[in-house]
C-alpha cells in the first residue's frame, strides 16, 4: 500500500503559494489538500473556486478538495470548472448525499465522504458503491494545529475493515493532528492517504517534512 501525503494549504503561507506548492511536491507529496470552510458548518471562514483555480495554475498534482461547509452541493459546479480533483463532504450538511457523491462524480471529480469524530461508521453502508475516498476526520473540523485524537484510531481501522469486506478500492484518507508522532499508528490502522498542515508547513523546511513523514511508515511497515 502506498503512502500518500497531501499537505493543507490551509497551514501555508498563501504569499508564498508557488514556492510552497513546489517544496511539497518536491518532497513527494502526491495530492494538495484544500480545506474549505463556511463558517456556519465549522466555526471558521477560509477559501473557494478561486483558490482552487488559482492552485491548478501552479500544479498538476490533484487538487483534494473538503468541504466543511452546509449544503455543499451548491458548489459542485464551481469547483469542478475551477480545477478540483476530489470532492469531499459531510453527510451531516446536506440530505441527499447520494445524490451528490453521484454528481461529483458526473463532473469529472472523484467523490468523498468525510466523518467527523462522531459520525458513525455505518453511514458508508449505504454509499459504499458511490464513494472513492473516505476521510476520517482525526479532529473535531475548523482549525488547523490539533491534536490527534487517540480513539480516531479504532475507527480507521473499522473503516478499513468495511472497506477490504465491500472490496472497494476507496481510499482512506485520515485528517487532523497528523505528525511524524502520530502518522505510523494511523498508516498501521490502514489508511493510505494523510492530510498534514501545520507538521509540513509550520516546518522550516517542508519539503523533508514530506520525506520524513512517509519515512515514519516505511519504519512501521
Amino acid at each position: 500500500m502506498t503512502v500518500r501525503i497531501a499537505p493543507s494549504i490551509l497551514s501555508a503561507d498563501l504569499g508564498r503559494l508557488k514556492e510552497q506548492v513546489e517544496s511539497v511536491v518536491a518532497g513527494g507529496a502526491e495530492w494538495i489538500h484544500v480545506d474549505v470552510m463556511d463558517g456556519h458548518f465549522v466555526p471558521n471562514l477560509t477559501f473557494g473556486a478561486p483558490l482552487i483555480r488559482a492552485l491548478r495554475k501552479l500544479t498538476d498534482r490533484p487538487l483534494d478538495v473538503h468541504l466543511m461547509v452546509e449544503r455543499p452541493e451548491q458548489y459542485l459546479d464551481d469547483f469542478a470548472e475551477a480545477g478540483a480533483t476530489l470532492f469531499t463532504f459531510h453527510p451531516e450538511a446536506t440530505v441527499h448525499v447520494q445524490r451528490h457523491l453521484a454528481a461529483a462524480r458526473e463532473l469529472g471529480m472523484r467523490a468523498g465522504l468525510a466523518l467527523n469524530p462522531s459520525t458513525p461508521v455505518g453511514v458508508l453502508h449505504e454509499v459504499m458503491d458511490d464513494v472513492d475516498l473516505v476521510l476520517v476526520m482525526s479532529v473535531n473540523p475548523g482549525f488547523g494545529g490539533q491534536a490527534y485524537l487517540p480513539q480516531a484510531t479504532d475507527k480507521i481501522r473499522r473503516v478499513r475493515g468495511l472497506l477490504d469486506q465491500h472490496g472497494a478500492r476507496a481510499v482512506l484518507e485520515v485528517d487532523g493532528g497528523i505528525t511524524i508522532e502520530t502518522i505510523a499508528e494511523a498508516w498501521g490502522a490502514g489508511a493510505d492517504t494523510f492530510v498534514a498542515g501545520t507538521s509540513v508547513f509550520g516546518t522550516a523546511d517542508p519539503e523533508q517534512a514530506v520525506r520524513n513523514l512517509v519515512r515514519q511508515c516505511a519504519v512501521r511497515v
